[in-house]
């Protein structure tokens, strides 16, 4: 016996303008529940103002308020049809059903989504790149890699390396899809567009390189340097405190975060959990309307016991005001004559980048009317961790249009949802 799927996802709209949604998830839990669910969230462009989680380990009850972005209309059939696909199924009562979980996420684990290479060619123009990215997120298609170039008679040849959250893309109905989007967009003066699966050598070459281009700055990845620069830029930092009190309750070790808020915070939080294998058993958020956001987190250990050890509890803590202070890295670096815009974000363990990065980077771009001569997106790991970085070379005239410091400034607040 199981339950109506409507059951399990409810979101309520709210009476009055501006008001938050409020979406609601009553199902049996899993290990990365609540990091599923604040991806599929993020990927949807809608920020968490406030949340409840309860868990008693086999079944839980989330409430999620949720506000979206005015430039952007929420597809909330679509997000309900995701939040219901990471939600485990409702079995009959079964002591099994944890071994199920597990057997089904290794199962998902090793299937390798695959990658299809989108090649078009068109005429430039400003906002070009970001009105591309955002058909593809709207296809829920996953941008993995970029490679942009323009020549100088103005023609732009894009190669994009995507993944089909659909699963799709090998039929001839969803390629044509995508380039019939694509045309309405861009008119006549696109010239090409095809799509095939990337062959075995170039999915290959995706893997993260252990060497990093000696135009990018290893500054952008050193978190000593991070927190001084951050004392002279209050507007790039949250300065956030995270403590941690095993005297509260007699099972769960108590988690309190105060934290300036920003897009995607409560998702930062849980896959940074999820990396050290913590439960959350219950939770609350709520972010005020000055900026501040105040979480209290209640968790155990795997083995369902209190995070007792002093060195782990360092590690998570610090780990945690990392990701919080710095979940993105944004700055500008001077190639020559010419300006290129860096943007770097840790890779999750399960090997996911984060969600809308490059679509905020280019919408950034649009608004403050700079070009794009050249963009590229590549993996590389610096230290002990896998991070995404996004190279945009801008154009000649971006002196003209932006200041660097606007341009960084500008990034900053899109990617962290400060407006």
């Amino acid at each position: 016996m199981g339950i109506p799927s409507d059951d399990v996802v409810v979101i309520r709209h709210p009476d009055s303008p501006g008001e938050p949604s409020v979406i609601t998830i009553s199902c049996p839990d899993k290990t990365g529940l609540g990091y599923d669910l604040c991806r599929v969230i993020l990927f949807f462009g809608l920020s968490i103002v406030r949340g409840d989680v309860s868990t008693d380990g086999k079944w839980c009850y989330i409430v999620f308020w949720v506000v979206g972005r005015g430039d952007r209309a929420t597809r909330w059939g679509l997000l309900m049809k995701r939040l219901l696909e990471v939600c485990p199924a409702v079995l009959s009562a079964s002591v099994l059903y944890n071994s199920y979980y597990r057997q089904q996420e290794m199962v998902a684990a090793q299937q390798e989504e695959q990658l299809f290479l989108l090649k078009f060619s068109c005429y430039d123009r400003m906002g070009l790149l970001h009105d591309v990215t955002q058909v593809l997120c709207e296809l829920e298609l996953t941008i993995r890699k970029v490679k942009v170039s323009t020549t100088p008679d103005g023609r732009v040849m894009d190669l994009f390396f995507i993944t089909d959250i659909r699963e799709l893309l090998h039929t001839k109905r969803r390629k044509e899809e995508v380039c019939d989007l694509l045309r309405a967009v861009l008119g006549d003066s696109m010239t090409k567009c095809d799509i095939e699966l990337a062959s075995a050598e170039i999915a290959s070459s995706m893997q993260a390189s252990p060497f990093l281009p000696p135009t990018i700055p290893e500054e952008m990845f050193d978190l000593d340097l991070l927190e001084e620069s951050s004392k002279e830029s209050p507007s790039s930092s949250n300065n956030p405190s995270v403590t941690m009190d095993n005297s509260l309750s007699p099972g769960h070790t108590l988690i309190q975060i105060l934290c300036r808020d920003h897009k995607g915070l409560l998702y930062d939080i849980m896959r940074t959990l999820k990396d050290y294998n913590i439960q959350i058993s219950y939770g609350r958020l709520y972010a005020a309307q000055n900026g501040n956001c105040e979480i209290d987190l209640l968790v155990m250990q795997m083995d369902g016991k209190k995070i007792v050890d002093t060195n782990k509890q360092k590690a998570l803590c610090s780990r945690l005001r990392l990701e919080l202070s710095s979940p993105l890295r944004v700055t500008v670096v001077s190639r020559g004559p010419d300006t290129e815009l860096l943007v770097a974000n840790p890779v999750e363990l399960s090997g996911k980048g984060r969600p809308l990065v490059f679509h905020d980077i280019t919408c950034c771009l649009k608004m403050l009317q700079t070009r794009i001569f050249l963009a590229e997106i590549g993996r590389h790991v610096v230290g002990d961790r896998e991070w995404e970085v996004y190279r945009i070379l801008l154009s000649d005239d971006c002196e003209l249009s932006a200041s660097k410091n606007k341009i960084v400034d500008g990034v900053t607040k899109m990617l962290m949802g400060w407006e």
